[in-house]
């Protein structure tokens, strides 16, 4: 029984550490680096009260140094699908009806715990098994996940208390309630926050969840789930499960339980999700909430006033942070003709002077790429802008080895042609394109800017003019979810930017406010009257 109205307050964005040289974190992740290498872990499925080992284990590996074993995570099938549902249907009722401030308060140590004593172990495992340095695992695997665990819990705390007005006589009454079934939760490899985000926040809602994470997302999702269980989460409301995504989404959408789906991932397997859901629909006891953030080809356009030093910081940071493995990575830029030799200068400088090795070494800039597939797909890219009869040039980078890591230099492809391949497909690696347009033809680029790509996630506008800014802005409403002013169009924080575009760069429910959870709840309205009428009739049908 609820004794009080329990408020959790906006809370600030956890501080971001800088790992200087003597400083007690860098020594903390140094240690947790080492260790944690030093291991062999062996990862089983965790599936209600039981961790769940099969007669089948894929190994983990870094990315940057793939013939090393980290560990292995044991690999389920269909029944371990269908037993992880089994779960989360049984821990629902318990769950939902646990008071709010208590489930609030598992986040919120959850939070705690990753900001403390698992801070250091967050990160490197992030490092390890995802090829991150260490700025990039900490802005990601510690803060992004610390804020969006806490900033949830305030924004869910404030959609509690919004309710309707009451009519004299009458009281009317909002609860949001979770859905009613199971959610399924598919998040990628390149994120741990995007790993942790997507099954807490349904959860904390008051929902159940399936969850799969990534294969290569693998050795930092299972520490998260280890947190979560110490931070007093019961047992069955998340399920992380190992199984390959067609054998998982043949049970997951045909369950008649199933209430929805919180994806982040590719166009393509979003649209093929979408289209199963839709087949299945008559099998379902409620329309399915669909969610999804998805692929992104994002922009930098640069006007004619802008400054060339902030254009070469923001493309140079923008396109390859994290080896441009971010779906805002900048990939495709418009430069004008008249500060187009300056930028290449200061671009090909800055490409040049980045350190490229393993994410143990906290002087490399540059890591590896995910895996074999995504180097050989990024290989052939660069090949191809390498032949001669093509519309394209290498200003810098192009080199790419995967002998002892998937290694793939930064690189900056010029093309002619404003509608080349790589201007429109996302490639999700260390690849920029860049159009040179006519200085005095701003406004024709930002129409070819719009049209290009089928993406609108991210995109940025970079100008000391500000009726170019005013331009970009209004010409480019439709083409970013998130769109930037004089900076680079990734980095948006928890809280401050919340993230999510359209086209078939997803749903735009924007994870990092409330406008995402309001997709995992859903209202019942109540209405009390005082004194209820005890005849039919009205004051109209009277004759006098």
């Amino acid at each position: 029984m609820q004794y009080g109205d329990f408020y959790f307050p906006l809370p600030s964005n956890e501080p971001v550490l800088n790992y200087a040289p003597g400083s007690a974190e860098r020594a903390a992740l140094k240690k947790a680096i080492k260790e944690m290498k030093s291991q062999k872990i062996d990862v089983p499925m965790y599936i209600g009260s039981e961790e769940i080992r099969t007669d089948k284990k894929m190994a983990m590996h870094p990315p940057h140094e793939h013939k090393h074993v980290l560990g292995h995570f044991h690999v389920g099938d269909a029944k371990h699908v269908t037993k992880a549902i089994n779960a989360a249907l049984k821990a629902k009722e318990k769950w939902a009806n646990l008071n709010w401030e208590n489930r609030a308060n598992i986040f919120l140590k959850a939070a705690d715990l990753l900001a403390t004593k698992y801070r250091a172990a967050i990160n490197a495992a992030t490092m390890l098994g995802q090829s991150k340095n260490v700025y990039q695992a900490e802005i990601d695997a510690s803060c992004e996940l610390i804020d969006f665990l806490r900033f949830n819990v305030h924004f869910l705390s404030d959609i509690y208390r919004q309710q309707p007005v009451s009519a004299p006589g009458i009281n009317n009454r909002v609860e949001y309630r979770p859905l009613e079934g199971f959610v399924f939760a598919l998040t990628p490899f390149n994120f741990t926050a995007i790993g942790g985000n997507l099954p807490t926040s349904v959860a904390m809602c008051g929902n159940v969840v399936v969850w799969k994470c990534a294969d290569k997302q693998a050795y930092s999702a299972q520490l998260f789930m280890k947190i979560l269980k110490e931070a007093g989460l019961p047992d069955g409301v998340i399920n992380l499960v190992f199984v390959d995504g067609p054998t998982i989404g043949e049970v997951v959408f045909n369950h008649p339980d199933f209430a929805g789906i919180h994806f982040t991932g590719s166009t393509a397997v979003f649209n093929t999700i979408w289209g199963m859901i839709g087949n299945n629909i008559n099998k379902y006891k409620t329309y399915p909430r669909i969610v999804g953030e998805t692929g992104g080809k994002d922009f930098v356009i640069a006007h004619k006033s802008a400054d060339p030093d902030i254009v070469a910081t923001a493309l140079a940071r923008g396109a390859f942070e994290y080896q441009g493995q971010k779906c805002s990575a900048a990939s495709r830029a418009y430069i004008p003709s008249n500060i187009a030799a300056t930028i290449k200068k200061k671009l090909i400088e800055a490409v040049k002077s980045m350190k490229m090795g393993t994410t143990e070494d906290f002087s490399n800039f540059i890591n590896a790429v995910i895996d074999e597939k995504s180097f050989d797909k990024l290989e052939q890219y660069i090949k191809q802008a390498k032949k001669k009869d093509h519309p394209t040039k290498i200003w810098v980078g192009g080199k790419c080895d995967k002998s002892v890591g998937y290694f793939i230099e930064p690189t900056i492809i010029e093309t002619t042609d404003p509608r080349y391949v790589t201007m429109c497909q996302e490639l999700f690696g260390p690849v920029l394109t860049i159009y040179v347009y006519d200085e005095n033809k701003f406004e024709e680029t930002l129409k070819l800017v719009d049209t290009t790509s089928n993406y609108a996630l991210t995109g940025a506008v970079i100008a000391q003019d500000r009726h170019a800014v005013e331009l970009a802005t209004s010409k480019l409403r439709n083409a970013a979810g998130n769109f930037y002013i004089n900076d680079k169009p990734t980095g948006a924080v928890v809280g401050q930017q919340p993230f999510g575009g359209a086209r078939a760069s997803g749903t735009n429910d924007k994870a990092g406010s409330f406008l995402n959870l309001y997709r995992w709840l859903s209202a019942r309205t109540i209405k009390e009257t005082f004194n209820p009428p005890t005849q039919y009739g009205y004051p109209f049908m009277q004759e006098k």
